[in-house]
Order: C-alpha cells, then sequence, then structure tokens
C-alpha cells in the first residue's frame, strides 16, 4: 500500500510521543517523573460534569447544528466579548472538535498550494504540521530569550513576499509561557494590515496568565483587526477539560461559514453532550473562582520551578507570564557526558534524563530550537520537587 504524498512528511506529536513512552514505562514499574502534559492536573469541576450527566439523561444525545447549538455560540460570544473587548454574532462563530481542529479548518480554508504561513519559534509542535497537510508552506520567524520569546514586528518585514498569507500568534505561548503586551501587538498589527497578512491569534491560555499581567487580543489592536482576525479559543486549558474536545473559533462570516462547511463534510457536530457541559463551564457563576484557584496553584508551581533551576549549574529559565510551561535553557551541558553518552542537542538530553533518572522533558526540537528542553507544572508540587532533584543529580554527575 502507498500512502498519498500528503500524509508522508507529516511528524508524530512529539509531546504526545513523550507523555506515552513515559506511561509505558510507568505501567512497567518505573518511578517516572512526567514534565510533558500539555493539559491541567486538575479534574472537570463537579458542576461541569453535572450538566453533561444531565444532558445525557433528558437524551440530549443527537445531531445538533455543525457550527455547535445556539445557546453555546451565545455564551461564547458574551466570553469573547470579555476577553477581547470585541462584540461577535452568532454567524462569526463555530464550535469544533478542540481548538485544533479550528485551527485545521481556518488553514484549510485559507491556504492554496505555496501559501506561506508565518510561525514564531519556538512554536507549539502542531502549527507547521497543520500547514503542511492544508498546502501551506511554514516559515519560522526566530524570537529571543531576552525578548521573553515574543515576536518583534521588525523581523517579519525581511521574510514578507507575495506568497505570505497568514501569521500564527499565540499569546500565552505554548511553550515559552510569553505573554503578549497590547503594545506588542499594534505593532504587529500595524504590519499585517500595510502587508495584507490574515492572523490567526490563538489565545487558548487566555485565562492562565500570573503576576498581574492581563490578557490582550491582537483583534482589538485597531479597528480593522476583526475583520482580518480569526480568533481560536476553547475549554480544554481553562476548565480542565481537555478530553472533552470543544474549541470554537470566532472571525470573519465568510471565513466561518467556510470553516462550518468543510467540517460539515469531515467531522459534523462536536460532541453534544460536550457541547451542554461547555455551555455551563462558560455561563456557570463559579466559573471565576474556580479559574482562580487552578491560577493561584499553577503560579505557585511556577515560582517553585523556575527558582530551583535557575539554581542548578548549567541550568537557567526566564519566569513564564503565562500558560504551564517552562522552557529551560540546557546549552551549557552540550558536550558533557555520562557512562561514555554525549549530551550534543536536546533529544540526547531528554533521552538520558528518561533513561537514567526516570524524568520526562520534551525536547526543544519539538518546538524548533535545540538549546532547550521544556517542563511543564501541570502537575503536583510533590511531584516538582522530586523531579527537580533528580535533574539536579542528572545534571551534577554530567563531564
Amino acid at each position: 500500500m502507498k500512502l498519498s504524498e500528503k500524509v508522508a512528511g507529516i511528524s508524530p506529536s512529539p509531546t504526545l510521543a513523550v507523555d506515552a513512552k513515559a506511561k509505558q514505562m510507568k505501567k512497567e514499574g518505573h518511578d517516572i517523573i512526567g514534565f510533558g502534559a500539555g493539559e491541567p492536573d486538575f479534574d472537570t469541576p463537579d458542576y461541569i460534569k453535572s450538566a453533561a450527566m444531565t444532558s445525557i439523561n433528558q437524551g440530549f444525545t443527537k445531531y445538533t447544528p455543525v457550527g455547535g447549538i445556539p445557546e453555546l455560540l451565545d455564551a461564547i460570544s458574551k466570553y469573547l466579548e470579555e476577553s477581547t473587548g470585541i462584540s461577535y454574532k452568532q454567524s462569526q462563530i463555530i464550535v469544533s472538535n478542540g481548538a485544533k481542529q479550528c485551527l485545521f479548518n481556518a488553514l484549510y480554508c485559507l491556504l492554496d498550494p505555496g501559501d506561506k504561513v508565518l510561525i514564531p519559534s519556538p512554536y507549539w509542535v502542531s502549527y507547521p504540521e497543520l500547514v503542511k497537510l492544508c498546502g501551506g508552506e511554514p516559515v519560522f520567524v526566530e524570537t529571543r530569550e531576552e525578548e521573553d520569546f515574543k515576536l518583534k514586528a521588525e523581523s517579519l518585514e525581511h521574510l514578507i513576499d507575495n506568497k505570505t498569507k497568514v501569521l500564527i500568534i499565540n499569546s500565552p505561548n505554548n511553550p515559552t509561557g510569553s505573554v503578549y503586551s497590547k503594545e506588542d501587538l499594534k505593532e504587529i498589527a500595524k504590519i499585517a494590515i500595510e502587508r495584507d497578512i490574515f492572523i490567526i491569534s490563538d489565545e487558548i491560555y487566555e485565562k492562565l496568565i500570573y503576576d498581574g499581567e492581563k490578557h490582550s487580543s491582537i483583534v482589538a489592536a485597531d479597528d480593522r483587526m476583526k475583520e482580518r482576525t480569526l480568533v481560536v479559543n476553547g475549554v480544554s486549558k481553562t476548565f480542565a477539560m481537555t478530553g472533552w474536545r470543544i474549541g470554537f473559533a470566532a472571525g470573519h462570516d465568510k471565513l466561518i461559514k467556510a470553516m462550518t462547511d468543510l467540517q460539515s463534510h469531515s467531522t459534523s457536530n462536536p460532541n453534544s453532550i460536550a457541547q451542554k457541559a461547555s455551555l455551563e463551564a462558560l455561563k456557570n457563576p463559579e466559573r471565576c473562582e474556580t479559574i482562580a484557584k487552578m491560577v493561584e496553584e499553577f503560579s505557585a508551581r511556577r515560582t517553585y520551578m523556575v527558582d530551583r533551576i535557575n539554581k542548578i549549574p548549567d541550568l537557567s529559565c526566564r519566569l513564564p507570564k503565562g500558560a504551564f510551561y517552562v522552557m529551560m535553557n540546557i546549552k551549557a551541558t552540550f558536550g558533557k557526558q555520562l557512562n561514555g553518552k554525549i549530551i550534543t542537542d536536546s533529544s540526547s538530553f531528554a533521552e538520558m534524563l528518561l533513561e537514567k533518572y526516570k524524568v520526562a522533558v520534551v525536547p526543544g526540537v519539538a518546538f524548533g530550537t535545540e538549546d532547550y528542553v521544556r517542563l511543564s507544572y501541570a502537575t503536583s508540587m510533590e511531584n516538582i520537587i522530586k523531579g527537580l532533584d533528580r535533574i539536579q543529580e542528572f545534571v551534577s554527575v554530567l563531564k
């Protein structure tokens, strides 16, 4: 059997691969500390689970409108207005099977073969794969650690040509935790307008922000940005609902209609029960308190992790302002060895750490950079302490 060229170049998700390997080793009896998870370790709140069970008991188990039930679209509209400051009609919103499907639908509807998509690096692992699947060409824009890994408008100019169609912005960012300010986004919006570039703004972590920082959306940076921006969000991270698979996007009516038409032939409607659960997540008055408690816990873990890493020789990191990841700089360990094995890059660092000290991290190459590994603090403080103890021991025996 010969597979299509479309799938020949697809790489499996490195983050899921690390998580799967760690789980397999744990199943085999190894004491594994996993820092690879891209999901909150909190349980879905009871009021959300209760809404799902009620919907089942009431027989809400049939097909729904392809792009989401009207009451959920209305709740999303209100939620996005709170988040972005921009008002969206129901016809400008789609609900999909996770934010990842929103991204795929959008790219598929926007790109013709050979169209280019600008992606700041380090990047979430699926962005370039989604672009390639949709016939586009990913173009990576390097960011610098000393600038908090944030895209600078001036770095875009020399990469833009007549095939450049889309720029993906992710704030708060996975994997770096960087958060873009209103001023950062205004500069980027200015170039997008001048050069006629469409923006996909992935804001899935927008409620997970620390130290008094505020979420800003590029859609609000200029009055002209609403019609040239697709805002992507969902319930997975904010409400600990990763497995429920509900994401949503808001943008120009024409794009949303095309995405809905595409979805009608690919997956049809998102899960009916999960839609009802998501409706409760967005409307329940307890949601603010629930989110605040999760953010408080994440912030405490983040502070501890960053302080510990920066005390370990040859390792360092910056304090992330959002999401639940730390990019740990491991460049100083390159060339060192353990039992004859030499660390040459992020993959060899991660492999040796997992094999010898039973700690799973995601190599930076998965995000487009070799000098780092990503650690998630979406795990218990007990695991964080234990895992960092092992990392410190691992680094101390390198020669």
